[in-house]
């Protein structure tokens, strides 16, 4: 049993903690929402309403659940007794000076986030966790390779207990996507959803025609829709907007398809060793989604909101990430490459040029050597978050 990893965002949820009654932790199973409140808070309470006993007794007998479960209070898996926010709010109307009194956490975000903001609007701060981040694991002294940290991914799991990544992805993937998500989208077609999945990892970089998919799959656009929100609403999937604003040139509008978790993609993708991954075909896409994921996980640690997009014009320039931060924005390149080129940087030249707002870029690359070349920054992947401030 390897020790556990301090997470970054643990000082934020600290601090909301001291500035409102409730706090609520969504992100993906597993990622270490439990561990990390349990650690934070010690002294609360604690109930799990994945365990049947304690859920009836929370949708049947909300009183006597309170007071079984007194406050200060962590309940994990809140979205399965979402009844429950309305007695949170008027327990917490009768005394509003008392802070982190109920620290909430969730697996879903599509109905859940709805609800906690009709019935907690203004009295709890809402975060983010998502599996480790490369920071993290890089002051933990835990820095694997680009192939191992591709096949490997970020579960707190894997760096926990000596399980072989490929059984935690299938477990992962029978438990939670088959069973929750497939329940939550009503799926009757178990093959076609599969499919639909396994496409998407096969696309991740790629902007994602729905028609295209559905004529592959034999399943409408408008179900492969309505599964994509299903699954980006269960942190399965995420999806990465263009930036189009007065540019002045024909853009991409569609956005593009990444996964939460690089090593479920990788996964799905049928790579069941490090070995694989340098002469897989999806290697430049899971990279790709290894760094992107990592910046939205420096925002989510931080408590902000994230301002990030995707650049592409209809000439084909275009820049993997764009990063918006006061004003300004950061064209970031991403590169499976261990070797670096000075061709990396062209596009990022250009895109400089089209708006002032557009500062020098950066290229974030699987070598060790980093440099500036150009104007551009060149980092090697582990330093993504270092990027962003």
């Amino acid at each position: 049993m390897a020790s556990y990893i301090e997470r970054v965002i643990e000082s934020t949820v600290v601090e909301v903690a001291t500035q409102y009654p409730v706090v609520t932790i969504l992100g993906p199973r597993q990622s270490g929402k439990t561990t990390l409140v349990k650690k934070t808070f010690p002294e609360h309470s604690y109930v799990n309403l994945e365990l049947p006993d304690d859920r009836v007794l929370a949708q049947e007998d909300p009183h006597s659940f309170f007071r079984r479960y007194p406050e200060p209070l962590i309940i994990d898996e809140i979205q399965r007794v979402p009844s429950l926010l309305s007695y949170i709010q008027i327990a917490v109307d009768e005394d509003r000076s008392r802070k982190g009194r109920f620290i909430l956490t969730g697996s879903a975000q599509m109905d859940l986030r709805a609800a906690v903001s009709q019935s907690l609007a203004g009295r709890t701060a809402l975060l983010k966790l998502l599996p480790l981040s490369l920071a993290e694991l890089q002051v933990a002294g835990r820095l694997l390779d680009r192939d191992e940290q591709l096949y490997r991914g970020l579960m707190p799991a894997l760096y926990e207990e000596d399980i072989p990544p490929s059984r935690v992805y299938s477990n992962y993937y029978q438990t939670y996507v088959e069973r929750d998500v497939r329940q939550v989208a009503n799926v009757r077609d178990l093959v076609a959803f599969e499919t639909f999945i396994k496409l998407l990892a096969g696309r991740i970089g790629q902007i994602v025609n729905m028609n295209d998919l559905a004529g592959a799959i034999g399943v409408s656009s408008t179900t492969l829709s309505q599964w994509l929100g299903v699954l980006e609403a269960s942190f399965i999937v995420f999806r990465l907007q263009p930036y189009f604003e007065n540019f002045g040139k024909r853009l991409i509008k569609s956005p593009k398809v990444y996964f939460t978790e690089p090593g479920l993609a990788a996964y799905l993708l049928g790579i069941r060793d490090a070995r694989q991954v340098g002469a897989h075909p999806g290697l430049g896409g899971l990279f790709e989604n290894l760094v992107i994921v990592e910046a939205y996980k420096a925002f989510y640690n931080r408590g902000e909101d994230t301002q990030l997009y995707f650049f592409r014009d209809s000439n084909g320039l275009e820049a993997d990430l764009i990063v918006g931060d006061g004003g300004k924005l950061l064209p970031i390149e991403i590169k499976a490459s261990r070797t670096f080129s000075p061709e990396f940087c062209k596009g990022l030249v250009k895109i400089r040029g089209l708006d002032p707002k557009i500062q020098n870029g950066a290229v974030v690359y699987s070598g060790e050597r980093e440099q500036d070349f150009q104007g551009c920054r060149i980092a090697n992947f582990r330093n993504t978050a270092s990027l962003l401030g």
